[in-house]
């Protein structure tokens, strides 16, 4: 068709209404007037209008040729079709409810589960200038097999990185902090970035005020205090006034503000959104002196994550080898300060230029592992709905069976039967489409709890990437809930259907429907194995012995602020703090501490007639005061505890695990041993003064939680190797659900620092919950899916059996008058009902078995194979067939063989 050719016909089918209204005039006239010839010629007024039709043919046909010339007519088929479809669906409303409710399940399962892996990990982030060449650095050493893979490491290493390669354009630090940022009663934690000056550089992102801070602002060892504020945050702080000039305490210091970025500039941060950026050459110091002048220089403390554009005809393969080199050098400079580095020869360093979300890339972690695995549910939850709609599809063909016949003779074709089906599903499947994301959106709050960072969007009406994949998904679904009646027509058992009479229900009985619906059996033992699988590992979980209680414990983090005290009056403060926490009313005692749950502190240790001490594990040590065992409940099973003498200035004394006593000597009593520790800067271990342990205490699962080597832990007493530190508390609640006085605990240990000190209040169970979140999802979502495959499974099995007892009326009542007895018919119904699902179950099964081997690895403590989940399941499904099958079981008893015989 030439261009010309389609503007006539555009122009035409837009005034197709009038000049069909010509077409027939003109016909009509035509016909009056060959009508009047043939009178002349002598015919009679009826012999001259049946010559005048027989001149100029079908006029239906003149016409509808007339029409293809001047429209599209394979456009107003389809239009057709679509009105045609309509109307069947409003005929039926019924099946249009059910059919619609169920594919907006499937179509809102799978956007929504879409929408959530964008976000986690694909979605590039907002004004991210050519996100295809940026990517974040991954440092990987491979140690006994054991591969570990690190975003986060030196500051030194950064600029190690930085210096020894070539393939980059571009270099950017980050790291993400929580400070308490403002005076007085308006002080709140907040998100606060530590970004170098060339982190903007990654972005098209002017800033809306004043301008970004700049490389000689954030120039080592101490960058400029000047920060960049979040658009939100000035609008909601400062009301949108002129901020530029203004100051703001970011925790411990003075910043002066010098921009405001723009409304959606969120840097490379998944969930909220910091709302302050700072020099990352400002962190150190922020948090006090303990790495303010060596963070630049060694390699002891980790927390930098590094950005990286590669050069234009850069590779990934040659960014990643010339990231390997450059790691190798930095760690000889690193052996260079200590020794202990272990050799590229035995941990293979190897750098790697990787996705910017951490979800894609190299360890992705469980969370995002089970993001992927319920991705997968969700498309099986799809494919279930799909084929229960096409059930439903092919029961409604055989009902309309007459009335397809009649279309059937008056010459409609076969294939404009099967364009018709199509259109009825995508009708169908678009609608679902609609009120699934509806369904998603009325989820959001759900949805983003469970699966996406704290803080995170979920807006779908405003997500064109999501609305795409769900156009993509109504265009699956209208071909796999097509598919049935398309198989059925095509195959030739519609002409069989037709021809026969009102007595052949049990004849016709669909092959496809039973296939289908033990397909819908298949995948839903499938997905409630998998729900069954999660639910053990995340009850296993649970129940693993932590060695302390957890529950009614609340930590409190303090924050001085930058207020100068010497190291007496810092413990002071610290006695002062513990006292008030003792004080609040309901608090049964208070402790410090200085590790915080599943985190590591590990300190220089030398143990006399130990070679090497780090050969042996990783011990993690715990400073607290002499209630820090009351507080967590952890057992002393040898020796004693701390008490009152043990003091600054009294001999040192330890208390260690049972796991670290049998490590360190195997062969001799741990009580009375020394441990020569050195905590920071205090020189080697070797020339510390013996620590003499005199207790042993429970085993606690305080840096892993289902880990069990390391629990190598040790316990000192703070006032004895950290007097002068400020360290975080830990109070113990009468009761156990202490989330209800997190802000009556904050409130009174702020009042109770000095200046703009504050304290952050969190309870330690969720620390512990954080630990078991992949196995908590996994049960969740597995158990939320595979309860509406279950619901979807078991409608569709009563709609089968309920379909059939209608159609064998007929028989059944012919063999209740031959004398069957009720026993029979029951037998004979559930009995069909049940084979079906008995194939299903078997089916299912075996997929559950195949995958077992990639399940495996996502479980704890329970194997993929699990005899009694998979019990229990085949029994649910049997149990629930049962019960579909008794209820359309009842109404064949009530067949009448009076009429069954009348009929015959």
């Amino acid at each position: 068709m030439t261009l010309r050719e389609l503007i006539g016909r555009l122009a035409a089918w837009r005034r197709r209404e009038e000049l069909d209204r010509e077409l027939t005039d003109e016909l009509q006239e035509h016909l009056t007037l060959l009508e009047e010839e043939y009178e002349r010629e002598g015919l009679s007024p009826a012999e001259a209008r049946a010559a005048a039709h027989r001149r100029l043919g079908h006029l239906a046909s003149t016409r509808a040729e007339s029409r293809d010339a001047w429209g599209f007519p394979a456009l107003e088929r389809r239009l057709q079709d679509l009105r045609y479809a309509l109307r069947g669906l409003r005929r039926s409303p019924g099946f249009t409810v059910a059919a619609i409710l169920t594919l907006a399940l499937g179509i809102g399962a799978n956007a929504a589960m879409f929408a959530v892996l964008d976000r986690v990990m694909f979605r590039p982030y907002p004004l991210l200038r050519d996100p295809s060449t940026v990517n974040r650095v991954y440092l990987q050493t491979t140690f006994q097999g054991r591969r570990s893979t690190n975003t986060v490491f030196p500051y030194t290493r950064f600029a190690d990185l930085q210096r020894e390669t070539q393939s980059f354009s571009h270099y950017a630090a980050v790291s993400e902090w929580r400070f308490a940022v403002g005076r007085g009663d308006d002080t709140r934690v907040r998100k606060v970035a530590g970004v170098s000056a060339a982190f903007f550089g990654f972005f098209d992102a002017a800033p809306v005020h004043g301008r970004y801070f700049t490389a000689s602002e954030d120039a080592l060892p101490l960058g400029t205090t000047v920060a960049v504020i979040s658009a939100a945050f000035w609008r909601r702080e400062f009301g949108g006034d002129d901020v530029v000039g203004r100051q703001l305490k970011v925790g411990s210091l003075d910043y002066r503000i010098v921009g405001v970025a723009p409304a959606d500039f969120v840097g490379t941060v998944s969930g909220e959104p910091p709302e302050v950026f700072v020099p990352i050459t400002t962190i150190a110091a922020n948090l006090g002196p303990y790495s303010r002048d060596t963070y630049w220089l060694d390699y002891r403390w980790d927390w930098v994550e590094m950005l990286v554009r590669r050069k234009p005809g850069v590779s990934v393969e040659a960014a990643n080898a010339d990231l390997t080199q450059a790691y190798v050098r930095s760690r000889a400079q690193a052996r260079e300060l200590n020794p202990r580095v272990m050799a590229d020869s035995l941990v293979q360093p190897r750098g790697l230029a990787g996705p910017v979300k951490t979800a894609a890339g190299p360890e992705r972690g469980d969370d995002a592992t089970v993001l992927l695995w319920v991705s997968g549910v969700a498309i099986v939850v799809l494919l279930i709905a799909c084929a229960s709609v096409a059930n439903l599809m092919v029961a409604r063909l055989l009902q309309r069976r007459r009335e397809v016949s009649i279309r059937l003779a008056l010459g409609v074709s076969r294939r404009r039967l099967l364009a018709q089906f199509i259109a009825e599903s995508l009708l169908l499947s678009a609608l679902g489409l609609a009120a699934g994301l509806v369904f998603a959106q009325w989820s959001g709050t759900l949805i983003r709890a469970l699966l996406l960072p704290e803080g995170s969007a979920f807006n779908l009406a405003q997500d064109a990437r999501t609305f795409a994949v769900g156009i993509a998904l109504v265009l699956l679904t209208t071909l796999l809930t097509a598919l049935g009646p398309m198989v059925i027509a095509g195959r030739g058992e519609l002409g069989a259907m037709l021809r026969g009479g009102g007595r052949d229900g049990a004849a016709r009985r669909s092959r496809v429907r039973s296939a289908l619906l033990v397909f819908q059996v298949a995948l839903s033992v499938v997905l409630l194995i998998g729900a069954g699988l999660f639910v053990r590992s995340f009850g296993a979980a649970r129940a693993l012995p932590l060695g302390y209680d957890a529950g009614p414990v609340v930590e409190a983090v303090l924050d001085a602020r930058g207020e100068s005290l010497g190291d007496e009056q810092q413990a002071q403060l610290q006695r002062q703090m513990l006292e008030a926490a003792e004080a609040i009313p309901g608090v049964e005692a208070a402790t410090t501490m200085n590790t915080r749950l599943f985190r590591s502190n590990t300190a220089d240790l030398w143990v006399p007639g130990v070679d090497s001490v780090a050969s042996l594990g990783r011990f993690n040590f715990q400073l607290g005061s002499p209630s820090y065992f009351q507080v967590m409940r952890i057992a002393i099973i040898r020796g004693r505890g701390f008490d009152a003498s043990d003091r600054q200035g009294s001999v040192r004394v330890a208390i260690v695990s049972e796991a670290m006593a049998e490590r360190l000597w195997p062969d001799r009593e741990a009580l009375g041993q020394c441990l020569h520790v050195s905590l920071g800067d205090g020189g080697p271990a070797i020339g510390a003064p013996c620590t003499t342990v005199v207790g042993i205490a429970g085993n606690t699962r305080q840096q892993a939680l289902v880990d069990d080597d390391p629990m190598l832990t040790y316990y000192l007493v703070a006032e004895q190797f950290a007097p002068g530190a400020l360290l975080p508390i830990a109070l113990r609640l009468r009761t156990s659900d202490p989330t209800a006085h997190v802000e009556r605990i904050r409130a009174a240990l702020t009042r109770a620092m000095p200046g703009d000190g504050l304290a952050v209040v969190r309870p330690m169970q969720e620390m512990v919950d954080n630990q078991s979140s992949a196995w908590r999802l996994g049960a969740t979502l597995f158990t939320m899916f595979g309860g509406l495959a279950l619901l979807v499974a078991s409608v569709g099995l009563y709609g089968v059996i309920s379909y059939d007892v209608t159609t064998r009326a007929h028989e059944l009542g012919l063999r209740r008058a031959l004398g069957a007895q009720a026993g029979d018919v029951l037998r004979l119904v559930v009995g069909q009902g049940l084979r079906v699902t008995a194939l299903g179950v078997i089916v299912g099964a075996l997929l559950a078995l195949g995958a077992s081997r990639w399940v495996e690895p996502l479980l704890f403590r329970v194997r993929a194979t699990d005899p009694v989940t998979y019990a229990a399941v085949l029994g649910t499904m049997l149990a629930v067939a049962l019960v579909a099958s008794l209820v359309p079981a009842r109404r064949a008893l009530g067949a009448d063989p009076m009429q069954a015989l009348r009929g015959e």
